[in-house]
């Protein structure tokens, strides 16, 4: 989610030289390292980085550590922080340019570019909102519980996070046109006319 975030930020800041400078190796190696540096993150506890030889130095999940859990909210919380960070840099320059535009058509109110754009900044605060309210339970949790605490209450904050990874393609869904356009091609292996010619506007950021 992050590197989406960063992604989106640049596109626009750097709006007319971004996606001809972004090539397809380039992005396939981002692909690559994040996946991997997923991935080794997650293979930790089974190359010996647990709790299992210790009780007491058990996480709300087990078994990662205590020390091991700490470090990856404390992270989240950073990386959070950037990402909300981002989020607000977004929302400014989408809203300037649609209002830059707003302004040759003498109708900032009325203009479809500004309405079109008020629907990009809820979409981004959806995104944003519902990956806190997700994930900032467990992380705040498993900071100040340890393992001695009943596994039911570590079950109630997690699932919500899980559960992030499925809301998010729901979002995307609803608000953006292509991936809409590529749902109804998989479903019915046609687009609704109505889908098919809106033309891209500030909200499928």
């Amino acid at each position: 989610l992050l590197a989406i975030t960063i992604d989106r930020y640049l596109s626009l800041y750097y709006a007319l030289t971004y996606n001809s400078e972004r090539t397809a190796a380039f992005t396939y190696t981002m692909l690559v390292l994040l996946w991997g540096l997923s991935l080794c993150l997650g293979l930790l506890p089974v190359t010996g980085v647990n709790c299992l030889a210790e009780e007491a130095t058990c996480s709300v999940v087990r078994p990662l550590t205590k020390n091991n859990i700490a470090v990856l909210s404390v992270s989240f919380l950073l990386l959070f922080g950037l990402m909300l960070q981002l989020y607000v840099q977004i929302c400014k320059i989408v809203m300037r340019h649609a209002h830059q535009i707003a302004l040759q058509h003498h109708f900032l109110a009325a203009s479809p570019h500004y309405v079109t754009t008020r629907k990009g900044v809820s979409t981004l605060a959806i995104i944003l909102g519902t990956f806190a309210a997700c994930w900032m339970p467990f992380t705040v949790y498993s900071l100040i519980a340890d393992y001695t605490y009943p596994p039911l209450y570590t079950y109630a904050t997690l699932v919500p996070a899980t559960y992030n990874s499925v809301i998010n393609p729901v979002i995307y869904a609803f608000r953006n046109q292509e991936i809409q356009k590529a749902l109804w091609l998989v479903c019915c292996g046609c687009v609704p006319a109505g889908v098919a010619h809106r033309a891209r506007t500030p909200s499928d950021v």
